[in-house]
């Protein structure tokens, strides 16, 4: 019995917990923590709390985080008109038929750049107000006005333009000016004349006191010109469809003044060609050919080989109206050697065809023929399918020869053998009635000799020309 308490049972009901198990858990484990922690690289392995604000950025959509930047900035005007652009887009590609591209456009709120250049430049523009530096609020607004430049964003371009040309203060600026050429040109485009007559107006007037340059370096008065013409020719035209010349050329009058104001010599050609033309289409070649003679003479010097042929090419329809038949042709042989000098295929094909009809209206057919050809030959190079309808058409049989070559190709050899046929024909009917109005001995010969055989001869072509002499 003492035996047994002196020696207790040395064995435990639970097994023994080692008092040091937390010890060695950190030297295994973060013992492994605390290594970058002693070099220094805590920022790699810390945990970055996002702020609400971060937090929102990720929640709101693209368009409610520029609107509130915008506001914590202070700009409520932005946000106010930023916000009415948002709605506009909305509503215009609602209204929209489906399908069109209108419909189709991507939201506007949904592009990035855009907003964020809208709210960057109008925010500027809203800071120069409160200092009242007006000469900047229009420059940031042009600025706008420039960059929504293409077909998608010209409703864009059209309310900047406007926010920058029709202000109270500054609307008489460089910046406001320039805005009054875009508008003019945009309104020209969309066909609104009398709009883009007004802001063209205004900008020539505006313009007139300064040597302002536009944002491409180009005078603004110069500018305003080439616009103010091209719309008095557009409005000119209806003028002219219903025949009152006496409106129109008063109006185009009013422009080409303008335009000599400009001292700018291609425009001053442009326009005493425009004015030519219109006085050809009433009538008046006399009044028209002073106009083309000024233009000749400004392309001449100038060294413009396009502007001297379409000059030269006017020239000759005014003398071929007057019946100065001789003098027509010589302009056109004008107008074919700058076009083959220049390489103006085009303008080169209009002149052999026309060469071509004046030679075959005076019974010179082998002349006649020869130009066609040319023609032709021009336009089988240049490849224009429209070119060669209008050859086909304009000249018939004359080119038959040319068109041999290519039917004899396409169709076959019995297409081939009436095209001959048909040459053959036009050609001993050319001959036959040179000969019976030439009337002289061996002409008279000649017929009855082909009456007696009835086979074709071979003409020769002085033969030819001698009968028709």
């Amino acid at each position: 019995m003492n035996a047994a308490v002196t020696h207790p049972h040395t064995e435990t009901f639970l097994p023994e917990i080692p008092p040091n198990r937390k010890k060695r858990r950190k030297g295994s484990y973060y013992s492994r923590l605390e290594e970058p922690l002693k070099a220094g690289l805590v920022s790699e392995y810390s945990t970055h709390i996002p702020s609400i604000a971060e937090i929102s950025k990720f929640r709101n959509s693209l368009k409610q985080n520029i609107c509130v930047e915008i506001l914590l900035e202070g700009f409520h005007r932005t946000f106010s008109e930023l916000f009415y652009l948002l709605n506009s887009d909305r509503d215009r590609r609602e209204s929209a038929e489906p399908g069109t591209d209108l419909a189709r456009q991507t939201p506007l709120e949904e592009q990035k750049d855009k907003l964020e250049t809208m709210r960057r430049h109008l925010s500027r523009a809203e800071q120069a107000e409160r200092t009242r530096s007006w000469t900047v609020v229009c420059e940031q607004r042009l600025f706008l006005g420039r960059y929504f430049s293409s077909q998608e964003d010209l409703w864009l371009r059209l309310h900047f333009c406007h926010s920058c040309a029709d202000r109270e203060y500054g609307g008489r600026s460089r910046s406001a000016t320039e805005a009054r050429v875009h508008l003019a040109e945009h309104y020209l485009q969309t066909g609104e004349l009398e709009q883009a007559q007004q802001q063209a107006e205004i900008c020539i007037q505006q313009a007139e006191g300064g040597d302002w340059l536009d944002s491409d370096g180009q005078p603004l008065k110069l500018r305003g010109a080439k616009a103010l013409w091209r719309i008095y020719l557009k409005i000119a035209d209806p003028l002219l469809d219903a025949e009152e010349y006496r409106k129109a050329l008063a109006l185009l009058h009013i422009g080409y003044d303008e335009v000599l104001k400009t001292e700018d010599k291609q425009l001053e050609a442009e326009a005493a060609y425009g004015l030519g033309l219109t006085n050809q289409r009433a009538g008046d070649h006399k009044r028209a050919k002073q106009f083309f003679n000024t233009c000749m003479q400004i392309y001449s010097t100038l060294e413009d080989a396009e502007g001297l042929v379409k000059s030269y090419m006017a020239m000759a329809k005014s003398l071929q109206s007057e019946g100065n038949i001789d003098e027509t042709v010589q302009w056109l042989e004008k107008s074919a050697d700058v076009s083959l000098s220049s390489g103006q295929q085009h303008r080169l094909v209009d002149a052999y065809l026309r060469l071509g009809k004046i030679y075959n209206e005076r019974s010179q057919s082998t002349r006649a023929y020869e130009f066609f050809l040319q023609g032709y030959e021009v336009a089988c190079d240049v490849g224009d399918v429209s070119l060669l309808d209008q050859i086909q058409v304009r000249c018939s049989s004359m080119i038959v020869t040319a068109l041999f070559q290519i039917f004899s190709v396409n169709f076959g050899p019995f297409v081939s053998q009436v095209i001959v046929g048909t040459l053959r024909a036009h050609r001993l009917m050319e001959k036959y009635s040179a000969d019976i109005r030439s009337a002289t001995p061996t002409a008279l010969q000649r017929l009855l000799t082909w009456k007696d055989t009835r086979q074709p001869q071979d003409f020769s072509a002085d033969d030819s020309d001698s009968a028709m002499d």
